[in-house]
């Protein structure tokens, strides 16, 4: 189904909630099959999640994010290290774990044979809300995600955008103290993708708690108030976008478009990124004039824009977050 099953008489755990939304230490994960070698994908991952937080976990495809999703929300074993929700052990007492959590998880559709109405619905009743409160958080997620026109339609017949908001509708209407979102926005619209953020801000501000996983940078930027970079299962940074982006070393990305062929010219600048034929320069803004007037010497044309969080990925990883 679109989120992690769980049956209580109130929708919330029956056991008072006590420490951090989420906290692991040294947690790893080695992949084992038969004839092959072993496959590290989490290396001993320390992460503090505090309640009503919204922090992002960023990567390349293929380093680790899924996974240390999956072991946080019961759906997989650590090989060793420990990971907590609100104080509960997450694989020695996962069935008390279950009730605190609701998962987005990457690339799940809802049923084929239900509308999004009956998905959303059904799944609250799974939780144990009762029928009046379903049915009023059922039709605050439809309006929220803008689903209302398709609501009493079969998934099925659903574009793969609005089956997404479907899925991030369900678990949004859980309200659940902790949501785990793996690329809740893939798929669609950048209209759709706003929406999805606002609930997301709404919900931190009743008291959810929510960690997500994004390949869109921008995504990361405009919702996360503390994000992870890992690589190859290592957590290579933690801090806000803000704190990532001034560790580049200015507030200004200059690009050359033919400026690879001189960048000996424009170290003394700051830092220098070739890519192809071109040149990207973070420089300071008191550098800028004199900066441009070596370009202009240089008979090369320049544009001028703030420093993204991508050019804070690049430089912590090396590489961009969508090179495989």
């Amino acid at each position: 189904m679109a989120a992690v099953r769980s049956r209580t008489r109130a929708g919330r755990a029956a056991v008072s909630m006590s420490g951090e939304a989420l906290r692991s230490d040294q947690l790893r994960k080695v992949y084992r099959s038969k004839g092959g070698p072993p496959v590290e994908a989490l290396a001993g991952v320390t992460m503090r999640v505090a309640r009503g937080e919204r922090v992002a976990l960023l990567g390349r495809n293929g380093a680790g994010k899924t996974t240390f999703l999956r072991i946080a929300s019961t759906l997989l074993r650590p090989t060793s290290g420990t990971i907590e929700v609100f104080g509960c052990d997450v694989d020695r007492a996962p069935e008390k774990v279950r009730p605190y959590i609701a998962v987005v998880p990457q690339e799940g559709k809802p049923f084929f044979h239900l509308t999004p109405r009956e998905q959303i619905y059904s799944y609250l009743r799974a939780r144990g809300l009762g029928r009046e409160t379903s049915k009023v958080r059922t039709a605050d997620a439809l309006e929220r995600m803008s689903l209302t026109e398709f609501a009493d339609r079969l998934s099925i017949t659903l574009s793969g955008g609005q089956r997404q908001r479907t899925m991030v509708a369900t678990v949004i209407a859980t309200e659940a103290p902790l949501l785990f979102l793996d690329e809740p926005t893939i798929g669609m619209d950048p209209f759709a993708r706003r929406s999805v953020w606002e609930s997301l801000r709404n919900l931190t501000r009743r008291g959810s708690t929510i960690l997500l996983t994004t390949h869109y940078l921008d995504e990361a930027d405009a919702l996360s108030q503390r994000l992870y970079i890992v690589d190859r299962g290592t957590v290579l940074v933690e801090g806000t976008a803000e704190d990532l982006k001034r560790s580049v070393g200015g507030t200004l990305k200059v690009l050359l478009p033919q400026g690879a062929a001189e960048v000996e010219r424009f170290r003394s600048f700051g830092s220098c990124v070739p890519d192809g034929e071109s040149l990207t320069v973070i420089a300071s803004p008191e550098r800028l004039g004199e900066l441009m007037d070596v370009a202009v010497r240089s008979h090369l044309t320049a544009t001028v824009g703030p420093v993204t969080l991508e050019e804070a990925f690049l430089r912590v990883v090396g590489r961009s977050i969508n090179e495989d």
